[in-house]
C-alpha cells in the first residue's frame, strides 16, 4: 500500500504488533502517519486517534462522510 493512499482523518484497519501472529485488525481514525517512506513491505505504520499504533491493512474510508465501506 502507498503512503499517499492514507490521510490523517481516514478510517483504517490496522494490525498492532502484538496481533501480528493472529492478524487481528483494529479499526480507527488516523491521527498521524509514522512511516516516512512512500511504501513499506510490512505496511505503513500509523497512530490512531485513540493512541493505538499499527500497520495499515486496509483503508476503510477517506474521512469524508458517506465514503466508508
Amino acid at each position: 500500500m502507498h503512503r499517499s493512499a492514507i490521510k490523517v482523518g481516514s478510517t483504517v484497519d490496522v494490525v498492532r504488533k502484538q496481533d501480528q501472529r493472529t492478524g487481528k485488525k483494529t479499526r480507527g481514525i488516523v491521527a498521524e502517519i509514522l512511516t516516512n517512506s512512500a511504501t513499506h513491505p510490512h505496511g505503513i505504520k500509523v497512530r490512531l486517534k485513540d493512541g493505538t499504533v499499527g500497520r495499515v491493512a486496509e483503508v476503510v474510508g477517506d474521512g469524508n462522510p458517506g465514503t466508508e465501506k
